[in-house]
C-alpha cells in the first residue's frame, strides 16, 4: 500500500468518526477520545476529548478530567441533541447532571475550547450543570464559548482559572457558587447570575463589555476584594427584577478618565426603578490576590 493510499483511508476514518452519533475511541492517532450521546458512571477524561453534539453526564456520572487535558468541541451536527432553547445553547455542550472533577496544575492547565481556534465566541455552548450536587473546576481555561460555565440548581467551586473570549464567562441561577481568583477577560458579560448564593471574590475582571450582570436579586452574596478594570460598556448592570440595592463594598475598581465611577453602573442612578450598586468602602489598591496567581 502506497503512503498516499495510506493517508487517505486516515483521512476517510477521521472523516466518519467526526460525524457519527456513537464514536469509539482509537481511530484519531494519539490519545484522542470524541464522546457523544448520554454518558454514565465512573469516567477519566485525559489527553484530547472531542464532544460532539449535546453530550449528557447522566445523574450517576462523577467525571475526573485529568491536568493538561484538552476537552475540545465540535460543530453540533458532528453529534446528537441540537438542544438551543434556554437553558441550552446553541453549538456542542456538555448537559450535566453528575459531577465533574477538573483541577489542573499551574503547569498543565485544563483547556475548553473549540476545535477550530480561530472560531469566534459562542462556537460552542456551554458546560451546563444541571441540578450537581458538586462540581470543581480548578485551573482550566475556558474560551470561544457561548456561556462558558452555566449552572443550575447546583454546588460549584470555580478557582484559579482564566475565561477569555466568551460571550457570556459564568452564567448561574439559584446556585451555590464559589467564584474566586480567577481571570474574566474580553468577555461580552464577564459573570451573569439570576438569584443564587455566590460567593464572588478575589477575581480580575478586565477588557469586558459588562463586568458584572445581576438579572435578577442575589441572596446570602459576598462580592469582595474583585479587581474590576475598566468596561467598555458598563462595570456592573442591575436588571429590571432588581429593586432592591447590591452590596459591593471592598472592590478595586479601575475607572476612565475623567468618568465618575456611578457612571459606568446601570442602576439607580440610571433608572430610578432600580436599586443602586453600593461600592463604599472602596479599596485603595488592588488584592494581590485577585486573579490566578499562575497566569500573571
Amino acid at each position: 500500500m502506497t503512503n498516499m493510499s495510506r493517508l487517505s483511508i486516515l483521512c476517510r476514518c477521521v472523516a466518519v468518526a467526526l460525524i457519527g452519533c456513537l464514536i469509539l475511541p482509537g481511530c484519531l492517532p494519539g490519545r484522542q477520545d470524541i464522546v457523544s450521546g448520554v454518558l454514565h458512571g465512573e469516567l477519566t477524561w485525559q489527553g484530547e476529548v472531542f464532544v460532539a453534539g449535546d453530550v449528557i453526564l447522566a445523574a450517576d456520572v462523577h467525571l475526573t478530567i485529568l491536568p493538561g487535558t484538552r476537552v475540545r468541541f465540535l460543530a453540533p451536527s458532528a453529534g446528537p441533541g441540537g438542544l438551543v432553547e434556554h437553558p441550552h445553547f446553541p453549538g456542542s455542550e456538555l448537559i450535566v447532571k453528575g459531577r465533574v472533577h477538573a483541577v489542573g496544575t499551574p503547569g498543565q492547565p485544563i483547556v475548553f475550547e473549540a476545535v477550530d481556534p480561530w472560531a469566534p465566541a459562542g462556537y460552542w455552548g456551554a458546560i451546563n450543570l444541571e441540578g450537581s450536587a458538586e462540581s470543581v473546576f480548578e485551573y482550566c481555561l475556558f474560551r470561544q464559548a457561548d456561556s462558558a460555565i452555566h449552572s443550575r440548581d447546583s454546588q460549584v467551586y470555580i478557582e484559579h482559572s482564566i475565561f477569555s473570549d466568551n460571550l457570556v464567562g459564568i452564567r448561574f441561577h439559584d446556585s451555590n457558587i464559589l467564584i474566586e481568583r480567577n481571570l474574566l477577560e474580553q468577555n461580552g458579560v464577564g459573570v451573569r447570575f439570576h438569584f443564587g448564593a455566590p460567593v464572588i471574590c478575589e477575581n480580575a475582571f478586565r477588557d469586558n463589555d459588562v463586568n458584572l450582570f445581576v438579572t435578577s436579586e442575589p441572596r446570602d452574596y459576598r462580592i469582595e476584594n474583585n479587581t474590576f478594570g475598566v468596561a467598555r460598556d458598563y462595570q456592573v448592570v442591575l436588571g429590571e427584577t432588581v429593586p432592591s440595592d447590591v452590596a459591593m463594598p471592598r472592590n478595586f475598581w479601575m475607572t476612565e478618565p475623567g468618568r465618575a465611577l456611578a457612571e459606568s453602573f446601570y442602576d439607580g442612578h440610571r433608572s430610578d426603578y432600580l436599586g443602586k450598586v453600593r461600592y463604599e468602602p472602596l479599596r485603595s489598591a488592588p488584592s494581590p490576590q485577585a486573579g490566578p496567581s499562575w497566569n500573571r
